[in-house]
């Protein structure tokens, strides 16, 4: 009986054990910090050319080629005192995309005008801030032409 009991134990014992070292393994994800986790890590801040195999330079035909790149960007937001927004919630973030129409309700805000300045122009497009990124969005159709991510982080 008492052989029984000790066998009992310890094979509760090793599964309690074998539990706990899979569970201290186990990746604990983003722990609710949104966009990358929390890890802001920013090296692709917009202008990707992901999901385009390299055609057409990073843009669609008849859209403008974007001649500013993220640090030219960050560097007028710091400059004009343009930072400490807040990145957009994940479930709006996710659909907010280069190619796709701006999402109904999204929070955007107009850029102003002596950072637009100093901004590249193109017709008929026009530069707005959305959470923490700069957007460019055709004015006509409202589709989200480029995405400069954390540049007012």
């Amino acid at each position: 009986m008492k052989k029984r009991r000790i066998t009992a134990v310890s094979v509760v014992l090793l599964t309690s054990l074998s539990l706990v070292s899979v569970s201290t393994f186990a990746d604990p994800g983003g722990k609710n910090h949104g966009n990358n986790g929390g890890n802001h890590d920013h090296s692709d801040h917009g202008n990707s050319n992901k999901g385009n195999n390299g055609k057409n330079n990073g843009h669609q035909s008849g859209q403008p080629a974007i001649s500013i790149s993220y640090s030219d960007a960050r560097h007028l937001a710091v400059n004009y005192g343009l930072t400490g927004y807040q990145s957009l919630p994940p479930g709006i973030a996710k659909n907010l995309a280069r190619g796709k129409p701006l999402p109904p309700g999204i929070a955007k805000k107009a850029v102003p005008s002596n950072m637009l300045r100093d901004l590249p122009n193109y017709p008929g497009y026009e530069w707005r801030i959305v959470g923490d990124d700069l957007v460019l969005i055709a004015l006509s159709t409202a589709i989200v032409t480029s995405i400069i991510n954390g540049v007012f982080d």
